[in-house]
């Protein structure tokens, strides 16, 4: 059985994903090798998933590393901020539209994020990630994203020779030795951060059209899945529908991020939930008779057990002044309803501390299950 670890995007959000896999490798015996042979990735969940298939040692150490960087995280590792910068991403967008909405010099974009290069070249080794394919560490490591020419979400994957890439309906999967500029453009936020060329085309952030975030992790041939989502969503408590004034611009766009990052790993888990049910209700000697090679995928997800956007409207005081300006002009407070726009940004440490200790919490509650998950693997 083949375990694969899928870590959904979210800007910021991702910090979750740190707190919730420092809390499975205490809960592994002392010493575990990578218990996730398959491990796949979206836009900030991208990094997080190379930097693992990376590292040389044991689960813990590469758990720990991968907390290391966030730790040291701040709003300039990531991206410029500083008035001029701000202002000149604002002017560069509305300088375009006098050339048919496209960048005059370099693709289009709010915020500069050179600084998140930097760092991916100072700290993310790729070269380990073959080297550990070859000990069997690894079967492949996987991240996605988007064309904006042809449309499609590629999987960017590295692992075994025998593994061969995939087509199907607006999504592909295409084996590469995976670098820097895949990560950068997994991680285009779209607006926020500039897109990325890749050979032939410009590539977003890989949630954008993602239909099925789960899929790339099956055709590499996991067995089951363990993965962790960034929204809130685990225990939903219905909100009246009653407001005071009409949507803000951040609470719009907010909703749309949502759409992508979110709604469609959720809705990929109601989908296998619903395949699971129904492949288990043929028996085993139907199924081989008839040939059906469709078989349960088993699969556990941690959700935060708070809603982010509320965290998000408590440390949206810790961005930098001129990100704070520019996003309390557009609704991203918490009076505004936009707080789920500005957490995709919040890469201050009150923010990515609360989310990692979070992600902790949560996954220690559940620590028997998780213990018996992969106890039977």
């Amino acid at each position: 059985m083949k375990n694969a670890l899928i870590l959904s995007g979210g800007g910021a959000r991702a910090a979750y994903q740190v707190g919730v896999l420092k809390a499975v490798a205490e809960i592994l015996p002392a010493g575990t090798c990578n218990p996730f042979p398959i491990i796949c990735g979206t836009s900030a969940g991208a990094i997080n998933a190379v930097t693992l298939a990376a590292h040389e040692g044991c689960f813990s150490d590469a758990v720990d590393e991968l907390e290391g960087i966030w730790r040291d995280l701040s709003p300039a590792s990531v991206y410029r901020y500083g008035w001029r910068e701000v202002l000149r991403g604002l002017f560069r967008v509305i300088g375009s539209l006098g050339n048919q909405g496209v960048g005059l010099s370099r693709p289009i974009a709010l915020l500069d994020n050179s600084p998140l290069r930097d760092l991916i070249d100072r700290k993310v080794h790729f070269e380990r990630i073959d080297r550990a394919i070859g000990r069997g560490d690894i079967d492949a490591v996987s991240i996605t994203a988007m064309g904006y020419t042809s449309g499609q979400s590629v999987a960017f994957f590295q692992g075994r020779p025998e593994l061969q890439g995939w087509r199907r309906h607006r999504r592909i999967g295409r084996p590469v030795l995976l670098n820097t500029d895949h990560l950068m453009a997994s991680s285009a936020i779209p607006t926020l951060f500039p897109t990325t060329r890749i050979e032939h085309e410009y590539f977003g952030d890989g949630a954008l059209r993602q239909l099925s975030p789960i899929s790339p992790a099956l055709h590499l041939g996991a067995d089951r899945v363990f993965i962790i989502g960034v929204s809130g969503n685990r225990a939903p408590k219905p909100r009246s529908a009653r407001t005071r004034h009409s949507p803000s611009i951040a609470q719009i766009v907010g909703h749309m991020l949502n759409s992508a990052f979110v709604d469609t790993l959720e809705g990929d888990i109601e989908h296998l939930e619903r395949i699971n049910e129904l492949v288990r209700l043929i028996p085993d000697e139907v199924r081989d008779a008839e040939g059906i090679r469709l078989k349960p995928v088993d699969n556990l997800i941690i959700w935060p057990s708070e809603e982010v956007d509320k965290i998000a409207g408590r440390k949206v005081r810790y961005l930098p002044r001129s990100l704070r300006a520019f996003l309390r002009s557009t609704g991203a407070t918490t009076s505004g309803g936009g707080a789920m726009a500005a957490s995709y940004l919040l890469f201050a440490q009150p923010f990515i501390d609360e989310m990692i200790n979070l992600g902790y919490r949560d996954t220690m509650w559940e620590s028997e299950t998780i213990a018996s998950f992969f106890s039977t693997s």
